[in-house]
């Protein structure tokens, strides 16, 4: 039987998931304009920003928590809001805060989600133990999130998101406040998701955790959409391919001096200089002669695309 509002259409076998031209104002501030994104199967689309850009809003759309003021939303051969009930109970979701009940196991925890999405317990029993071996929680069934560490309760959050076997996973920063181990096992443990088909959408501030897993990323700014593609198309469509960051006692001499005619951009950040540039070599050479300088070369980051995008102004949280 075909569920009510599924369409048979070339577009919706290639997209998992499509939003056209999203919007969503509070009061005077646009904080989603005219967002439009796919993402097809077995991909992971990243979300980046600075603190304000729209993110949470977009996904809180996307999950039908926020009516948008404009646009669509079509989900899994399904639309929202109209089929909002039917949708959710296809997808996974991480948000920023862990929301596990304090009071329950482990394994009462991952039963009583389970059972929001009207299946059976002995379903979610059989499942049970697959789950907390899949977030290295077996030893911890019978203990209370309180007796976790950080990066155990994130992996409980993920392994609750994925009780009713979902298509598509929706995460809101999911590693926020994990040290780098912790970290490191969360993102083996969503390739292994995409590796298995599922799509993922995921906000982050870790640029790292975006280039590993994304395989697109859209960059949000002010609620708009500012770029999308790769993550290593972008870097090369937008960056000079090496970066020569100069720190150290007199680094900020060298800005309007002439070594900055040895790069093609020169930003400044803290005490430190950044010299972007096509060829490192003369620019190291000249930096040389300057003993009291540190230097490193590296290749252009996905750091320095979002704040070449973006800039380098702090944004509060709120």
């Amino acid at each position: 039987m075909v569920p009510r509002g599924v369409r048979h259409n070339k577009d919706m076998t290639e997209h998992l998931f499509e939003a056209r031209e999203l919007s969503k104002r509070y009061g005077d501030t646009d904080v989603v304009k005219d967002l439009s994104f796919e993402i097809a199967k077995g991909e992971c689309l990243g979300v980046i920003g600075p603190n304000g850009a729209g993110k949470t809003t977009t996904i809180r759309m996307c999950l039908g928590l926020t009516v948008p003021d404009h646009g669509s939303i079509d989900a899994l051969g399904l639309s929202m809001p109209r089929d909002a009930l039917a949708i959710k109970a296809q997808v996974g979701v991480v948000s920023q805060f862990d929301t596990l009940d304090p009071d329950f196991t482990l394994s009462e925890n991952l039963l009583v989600y389970g059972r929001y999405f009207g299946m059976k317990d002995a379903q979610i029993r059989e499942r049970i133990p697959r789950l907390l071996e899949f977030a290295a929680l077996s030893h911890k069934a019978d203990a209370r999130p309180g007796e976790l560490s950080g990066g155990m309760r994130r992996r409980l959050s993920l392994a609750r998101a994925l009780v009713n076997d979902p298509r598509l996973l929706m995460l809101d920063e999911p590693t926020t406040g994990l040290d780098p181990q912790a970290r490191h096992l969360m993102w083996e443990r969503l390739q292994l998701l995409l590796q298995q088909g599922k799509s993922i959408l995921l906000t982050t501030h870790f640029m790292d955790e975006a280039e590993r897993l994304c395989s697109r990323l859209l960059v949000l700014d002010h609620g708009r959409k500012i770029a999308e593609g790769r993550p290593r198309d972008l870097i090369a469509q937008y960056l000079e391919p090496d970066v020569v960051e100069a720190y150290g006692n007199g680094a900020l001499a060298l800005v309007d001096s002439p070594l900055e005619t040895l790069a093609a951009r020169v930003e400044v950040s803290g005490e430190t200089v950044f010299f972007y540039t096509h060829d490192a070599k003369p620019l190291l050479d000249a930096l040389a002669a300057h003993g009291k300088l540190r230097t490193l070369h590296r290749p252009a980051n996905l750091e320095d695309l979002f704040l070449k995008l973006t800039g380098r102004q702090i944004r509060e949280e709120g």
